[in-house]
């Protein structure tokens, strides 16, 4: 395996642990731990971030002239990157919700 296929599973990879991490963070925060909740938010940015490294790197293969082939492993390695952006958007409010009515409660 090498190339956009070594690219696309990567992104897959990272997008997959991270999207895990942002629902067990979500869970933690409904069990009222938000420490752990937020060691997961952490933990799940930075394995988004290296899916996000990943993708820059076919965009900049594109923006340098070199066609990047699209297949079916890249979409679902994109679809993968977005789905887990929008967790990540609902986990950081539902944090950030609950940490506002933790704070009232002291």
């Amino acid at each position: 395996m090498e190339g956009n296929e070594l690219i696309s599973f990567h992104i897959i990879s990272a997008a997959g642990a991270s999207r895990s991490m942002y629902i067990e963070a979500m869970r933690a925060i409904r069990e009222g731990n938000l420490t752990k909740a937020e060691a997961l938010v952490d933990q799940g940015t930075e394995e988004f971030n290296k899916a996000h490294l990943e993708h820059a790197s076919l965009i900049q293969k594109e923006a340098a002239g070199e066609k990047v082939m699209m297949d079916l492993l890249l979409v679902h390695a994109e679809d993968q990157i977005m789905s887990t952006e929008t967790i990540k958007i609902l986990t950081d409010e539902e944090l950030a919700w609950a940490q506002k009515n933790a704070e009232r409660k002291v």
